[in-house]
């Protein structure tokens, strides 16, 4: 072992911070506000499955491959710091007209047919009204349909950034609270780019960049409708909307937009949000409105992160999109991988090598949202 720096102190960065300290190596943390990026504008969903899509193969075993690490990634965090990090243990996917219905049975059929190579329970149950319903009643009478996925929690991404802080601290973890402006000045065995949208900054031609989100957090007020005890997705309009549990309320997210590192909230992010949600949830009206906030997600061309080798000093691991809360055991594990110079095989597909050139065109991911 030797002395690593991580540059990024997201969810990504502070778990690999961590678990290399826990490891034996000498890490040092940079980021002048860790944990305020697109790591605190998240809702905590891990829904490979009933994102899936036919023809994204590659994305649906990458995102299993992740939700199959979540429940030792979970009790490991809670067992080192106390924090608990889950909040829902199901997803449930609804649609509101004959089209999306349909496209909920192409991703049950689709999804179910898949040989996974991991273990993890991909059968998804299409419910008709009266089965949604069954499930959860304060949802609107215009739902027609639903996706359950049993096998796909939500966690509370504020915590587990709360709870990373404190097992980062508690392994020896040393925090910078400066930025980085070049990699070459780090003088470091070993260096981790976890910076997020920003990582292209520090090397120029990474294939990320920044994808605005905007969510809102309401909170339940006394005699307003119960909070739903899943993880509630649907379309309303073409658009994507979900509703993940907190406790106090609810998380609503979230809109996509490609407008650089512009994070301003604005009155129309707000009013499609809350407007598609109380189509979903009418009882949300009586919830008060305590948070609206943006972020900056990092995209990538194909919807697949970058983790791996860079050069023999840097590790890369960054372009986790919508999917940073998901897939944060996985790429932790991936990256203590190449430090011990064992690549894990899961990982394979997210290979930053993968593009021979800079820049190329996004590819339209499956009907869903930022997360």
């Amino acid at each position: 072992m030797g002395t690593l720096a991580v540059v990024g102190g997201g969810a990504i960065g502070q778990g690999v911070a961590w678990r290399a300290a826990e490891a034996g190596w000498s890490v040092t943390l940079f980021d002048p506000a860790p944990g305020s990026g697109a790591s605190w504008v998240a809702g905590g969903m891990l829904a490979p499955l009933s994102e899936g899509w036919p023809g994204e193969d590659r994305v649906l075993e990458f995102g299993a491959a992740a939700l199959a690490r979540w429940p030792e990634f979970a009790a490991r965090l809670q067992a080192a710091t106390g924090v608990d990090v889950l909040v829902a243990a199901e997803t449930l996917t609804v649609a509101l007209d004959a089209a999306d219905a349909a496209d909920l049975r192409t991703i049950a059929d689709w999804v179910g047919g898949r040989a996974l190579a991991t273990a993890v329970d991909h059968d998804l149950r299409v419910l008709d009204r009266a089965g949604v319903r069954a499930l959860e009643p304060a949802l609107a009478r215009t739902v027609r349909a639903g996706l359950l996925a049993a096998a796909e929690p939500a966690i509370d991404n504020r915590r587990l950034l709360d709870g990373l802080r404190k097992a980062g601290a508690e392994a020896g973890v040393r925090l910078r609270s400066e930025a980085v402006a070049h990699l070459d000045d780090l003088d470091f065995d070993q260096i981790v780019l976890a910076a997020g949208a920003a990582s292209a900054r520090l090397l120029p031609g990474l294939p990320v960049r920044p994808v605005k989100g905007e969510i809102l957090r309401l909170r339940h007020r006394p005699g307003a409708t119960p909070v739903p005890h899943r993880v509630i997705r649907a379309r309303v309009h073409g658009r994507a909307v979900y509703l993940v549990p907190r406790g106090d309320g609810l998380v609503v997210g979230a809109t996509q937009y490609e407008a650089g590192f512009d994070t301003t909230v604005t009155v129309g992010g707000v009013r499609d949000l809350i407007a598609d949600a109380e189509a979903i949830l009418p009882g949300i009206a009586e919830y008060e409105l305590s948070e609206a906030s943006a972020g900056s997600r990092p995209g990538t061309p194909d919807n697949l992160p970058l983790i791996g080798r860079h050069t023999d000093r840097i590790v890369v691991a960054t372009g986790h999109g919508r999917n940073g809360m998901l897939t944060t055991p996985l790429t932790v594990d991936a990256v203590l991988g190449e430090l011990a110079g064992t690549p894990l095989p899961a990982a394979r597909s997210a290979d930053p090598r993968r593009f021979s050139t800079p820049a190329a065109p996004a590819v339209p991911s499956s009907p869903g949202g930022i997360r």
